[in-house]
């Protein structure tokens, strides 16, 4: 059975190269559709358990496999943004190259009166920006790799 996950297919192969990179980083034992259709069932499973021992359940209680996928993947893109990554070296990223982004993308870092926000409060925000390019940067890799496949 072929199932999309209310994914068109360029979103469905981004969200494959995102499963394996899940895999390379350590944060998953199995890439793959059918590996996250059983984590799903498992959670799923958790869940149920803990509703029938009466305890609290946050949040939803079954999940579709749209939307354990969407929620794993997510999960996957922080989990390597705060850098919990175990199998990837992050690059050290500079106070200068901080501040030039800060610089370049004002517009990012002003609330609702356009007045900025000190470049001290916002560096961590800064940082994880800038892991988020590698991140996009390493699954841009693994599509490149699909591609040489076909």
């Amino acid at each position: 059975m072929n199932k999309n996950y209310c994914l068109s297919s360029e979103e469905l192969l981004k969200a494959e190269a995102a499963l394996m990179a899940a895999k390379q980083f350590g944060f998953i034992e199995e890439a793959g559709f059918p590996a996250m259709e059983q984590r799903c069932a498992l959670a799923n499973e958790e869940k149920r358990q803990k509703l029938l021992a009466g305890e609290v359940v946050y949040g939803v209680t079954t999940y579709s496999y749209a939307a354990y996928l969407q929620q794993e993947l997510t999960r996957f893109k922080l989990d390597f943004l705060c850098g919990k990554a175990k199998n990837y070296v992050y690059r050290r990223i500079t106070e200068k190259e901080k501040e030039d982004f800060y610089c370049k993308n004002r517009d990012l870092f002003t609330d609702f009166y356009s007045e900025s926000y000190d470049y001290e409060d916002v560096k961590e925000v800064i940082e994880k920006r800038i892991r988020e390019e590698a991140y996009d940067g390493y699954l841009a890799d693994i599509l490149c790799q699909f591609c040489e496949r076909m």
